[in-house]
């Protein structure tokens, strides 16, 4: 066979190859797949995001209604706020929290916003809970302050009452990408005013004594 004759034999076989699309379809998906992939993780990525922001923001809100509520009735005296209150209302957080697992991957701040007797806005008191390593962007126990809060949504209290004033913050790991994208904090706040009349002398924790949560 000459040499000049082998490309004659080979077109036939060429035209055939030309006219065979069956594999079109498989050639498109391997080339489309990845892409596929990255946006499907994308949305699911977000998607989780967005949830967590949620869920963390109605952890601030329902804390924050909590400990306004909370409070241990005294016969001929005005209630009283107590270490057990605290304790419960950061309980609840955790329970609410469910597979987010607030105490492991989170940091509660409730604060107790009141006038001082010089009349100027002061933390009174302040408890933590969760083993995240944050303090308070707004202030400490016994700082004195003329609001309290991000600004442009600053609050104050009046005076004989208090507001709770809660921050979570909540380290966000990623679903997908983890060794692309690196985790982030998730910061929400809630305040309520304290819904009835409240001791504002202090804390309590009468016998049996329970755990403080200081923020120390």
């Amino acid at each position: 066979m000459s040499v000049t004759a082998f490309p004659l034999l080979l077109r036939p076989l060429l035209s055939k190859l030309k006219r065979e699309t069956g594999g079109l379809a498989v050639i498109e998906l391997a080339y489309t797949m990845p892409l596929f992939l990255i946006l499907l993780g994308g949305g699911v990525e977000l998607t989780n995001y967005a949830t967590t922001h949620m869920r963390v923001s109605q952890i601030a809100v329902s804390l924050a209604d909590n400990a306004s509520r909370a409070k241990q009735d005294v016969v001929s005296g005005v209630p009283r706020m107590r270490e057990v209150d605290v304790n419960e209302s950061f309980a609840a957080a955790q329970m609410q929290s469910g597979g987010l697992d607030l105490k492991a991957h989170g940091r509660v701040i409730l604060s107790s916003l009141e006038r001082n007797g010089s009349g100027q806005q002061w933390i009174h008191w302040q408890r933590c809970f969760g083993d995240a390593d944050y303090a308070s962007s707004y202030g400490v126990q016994g700082q004195t302050m003329t609001a309290m809060g991000p600004a442009g949504r600053q609050i104050a209290a009046e005076e004989g009452t208090a507001i709770m004033f809660v921050e979570v913050v909540y380290d966000y790991d990623t679903v997908m990408f983890g060794d692309y994208f690196k985790r982030g904090a998730i910061r929400k706040t809630a305040a309520m005013y304290v819904r009835d009349e409240r001791d504002l002398s202090g804390i309590y924790n009468p016998s049996p004594q329970v755990e403080v949560h200081d923020c120390g």
